[in-house]
């Protein structure tokens, strides 16, 4: 019997091939049956046992929408979020059906010790900008080994299917304590953060993430657990990988903001080449003002895979909406030299601010070369002024900084520095990218089809004030339909299911085809899309977060059930956690980069 018969949609089905008219029927949380239009509305319409068909008991007519398979996000950091809004909100509105979390090193879990889970959660306020209250106030901090904490999340319940990554930080805070930041591990240690790998894989971690990022700095502002950790330990942990079935690699390191170097090219080969698996980074960011750096980090993932390793690239689609405040730590910190100033407590941070010596030393080493990826902040003159807080800003929000400075006859830093000044540095300020240009989009294009990139980088759930990732999976079919058209609509659906799918193994998911889990997006093509990101206070504690409406989404299904309607998120919660071996598939190194 059918209990979900959907009708009268245009099928574009994860594989890339050419959109077509098709009917699908759902029994329990699997696709059973693809077929023309009419066919199984047919057979639904009266029993028989030439197909083996029932009567449906829902009947879903999607006339005029296109029917593709559920969005899978590679990058997520809902570990916490999870426990509070089960539903993984936005990503769920945007057709989002899997995430995958657990990225850059940083989990929730093991905790064996009373105090792993204070230094973990500040941790994730100073690194993935996470509200401190709402950490405290909506994660129960309940568990102690990996298997308890995917057992939390699962007994709650699950709107998304979500699959987490075992991350390294954690790993290094179980076995050592505070001896984690400041020293490597001994060989002990690292056989026993190799044990506890061991288990947590056994328990259903999804693979291996770790970080050497510069920008990772915990709460006292030491550089984070794995960041202190010797190549040895890594490729241990490595090793380890490679002996649980349907596991992955993830990390990130300098070099993903900033171009690889000889020795992190090795490192991450060696990494792959040791656990036979992919691996995977975030983010590769494309523009045509620094085409060095791109042509690097696609060379980089090139010499692994002439080395025989699988290293894949996760790049954006579209341009993030963020916003940025001095007062706050923000990415304008990850520029060279202003962590000096931006260190400061506000009083003496205004205090420098106003020293013209201060603005000018800013100003110049933000246009250094060691800006990396972080200059693509700096074009000050199309800064838009968001909230502001005082009678001297008044009227200034939605302006441009340009036209304001040039009203007043300042240079544009030195005026958007006045204006946050006026506020006491709470003025909310949100950058347009200076790689919003045609050239940068020609070669995103481009990169798009390089076998070592991947669609994906949204950090949904993390940096919840300052960045609205989640939206890019509409916001970019958008581009492709009513936009700028670089690529097709069934490639852009391609590269959001069954790329991603392949990469990490999924059983059953990434396609619309007989046999395949249930998770389903329909939209309607002229009105897809994703409005503009607004501040909306929901947090556990009334924290913010920037909070972007999806268009054009009419149903998302996960596993069979309806989990959205018409943009509305229904009370079923479907989900199910993936865990490595039973809902995953191992990827051999040497298959996957195709496929990816």
């Amino acid at each position: 019997m059918l209990d979900t018969l959907i009708t009268g949609g245009t099928l574009v089905d994860g594989t890339g091939a050419p959109a077509r008219p098709a009917d699908i029927g759902i029994a329990g949380d699997r696709i059973v049956a693809v077929a023309d239009p009419g066919e199984l509305a047919d057979a639904a319409a009266s029993p028989s046992t030439t197909t083996g068909t029932s009567p449906a008991t829902e009947v879903i007519d999607a006339d005029g929408l296109i029917v593709c398979p559920g969005f899978i996000d590679p990058h997520t950091h809902y570990d916490a979020q999870i426990f509070w809004d089960p539903r993984a909100t936005p990503s769920n509105l945007f057709g989002v059906t899997s995430v995958i979390g657990g990225n850059c090193g940083f989990t929730l879990a093991p905790l064996t010790h009373p105090d792993d889970g204070e230094y973990l959660k500040r941790m994730m306020v100073k690194v993935e900008g996470m509200e401190l209250a709402a950490l405290e106030q909506g994660v129960p901090w309940d568990w102690e080994s990996f298997a308890d904490y995917l057992r939390a999340v699962e007994d709650r319940g699950l709107g998304v299917n979500a699959g987490f990554l075992v991350g390294h930080c954690a790993l290094r805070r179980a076995v050592m304590r505070d001896d984690a930041v400041g020293h490597e591990a001994n060989e002990d240690q690292i056989a026993l953060m190799r044990a506890l790998l061991a288990e947590s894989l056994a328990a259903g971690g999804l693979g291996f993430s770790t970080g050497r990022s510069y920008t990772h700095n915990d709460w006292d502002g030491q550089p984070v657990p794995s960041r202190w950790a010797s190549e040895e330990e890594v490729l241990q942990l490595c090793r380890e990988t490679a002996t649980h079935p349907g596991t992955t690699l993830e990390w990130v390191a300098d070099g993903c903001m900033k171009g690889f170097s000889d020795d992190e090219v090795d490192l991450m080969t060696r990494m792959s080449l040791e656990a036979q698996r992919p691996l995977n980074w975030n983010v590769l960011t494309i523009d045509s003002a620094r085409p060095d750096d791109y042509r690097n980090q696609i060379t980089a993932c090139e010499r692994a895979a002439d080395a025989g390793a699988i290293v894949i690239a996760l790049t954006m689609p579209i341009l993030v909406g963020m916003n940025m405040n001095l007062g706050t730590f923000c990415a304008l910190h990850m520029l060279p030299g202003w962590p000096d100033t931006f260190g400061l407590p506000i009083p003496e941070r205004m205090e420098q601010l106003r020293r013209p010596e201060t603005r000018i030393a800013l100003e110049n080493s933000a246009a250094s070369p060691e800006a990396g990826v972080f200059s693509r902040l700096t074009g000050w003159s199309d800064y838009r002024i968001g909230d502001t807080y005082s009678a001297a800003n008044e009227g200034l929000k939605g302006r441009r900084v340009g036209d304001i400075a040039r009203e007043r006859g300042q240079r544009d830093f030195f005026c958007l520095v006045d204006i946050c000044l006026n506020d006491d540095l709470r003025t909310v300020l949100w950058p347009a990218p200076t790689d919003d240009d045609p050239e940068s989009w020609r070669l995103r294009a481009e990169a798009w089809e390089h076998p070592a990139v991947m669609i994906g980088g949204s950090d949904a759930g993390a940096h919840l004030d300052r960045m609205a990732g989640a939206c890019y999976t509409t916001a970019w079919i958008d581009d492709c339909l009513r936009g700028r058209r670089l690529t097709s609509l069934e490639n852009a659906v391609r590269h959001l299911t069954e790329a991603p799918a392949r990469l990490f193994g999924l059983k059953g998911r990434g396609r619309i085809a007989e046999g395949y889990q249930a998770d389903i997006v329909l939209f309607d093509p002229d009105t897809v899309g994703a409005q503009e990101p607004v501040l909306v206070a929901d947090l556990p504690g009334d924290g913010r977060r920037l909070w972007s409406e999806a268009t054009g989404v009419r149903r998302v299904m996960v596993n069979g059930v309806t989990t959205v309607v018409d943009g509305e998120a229904t009370e079923a919660l479907p989900g199910t956690v993936l865990r490595s071996g039973r809902h995953t598939e191992t990827v051999p190194v040497g298959a996957a980069a195709g496929s990816a």
